[in-house]
């Protein structure tokens, strides 16, 4: 469960990454897709270095992507976004929790 909720995490902070390319500079707007590029990187390097067994950076990796699946939530609210904009926003959100609680479930597991 433990690498299973790293692979998830780890790919959403490639998609993350990857963001500023796939823009148009509007759905979501280049500010925000930067900070999110920067979060991406961020959590990448913290999904590697739990990957090796770094379990003091779970945590950290959790937040920045939490605060990432934060950032996909305006999608929700604001007017004139794109069907597919919404749909990728609530993919984030649903595919973060779910790799933040197979990470979860997983350290405990591994820590028994």
């Amino acid at each position: 469960m433990y690498r299973a909720g790293l692979i998830v995490l780890g790919l959403l902070s490639v998609a993350d990454l990857l963001l500023p390319l796939l823009t148009d500079g509007e759905t979501p707007p280049m500010a925000v897709a930067l900070v999110a590029a920067a979060l991406g990187l961020a959590s990448l390097i913290l999904v590697v270095s739990a990957w090796r067994g770094a379990r003091k950076a779970v945590l950290p990796l959790i937040v920045l992507r939490a605060l990432s699946a934060v950032g996909a939530l305006p999608a929700f609210f604001e007017p004139d976004v794109p069907a597919p904009a919404i749909a990728a926003a609530a993919a984030v959100v649903l595919l973060t929790a779910v790799g933040a609680i197979l990470v979860l479930k997983g350290r405990t597991a591994v820590a028994r």
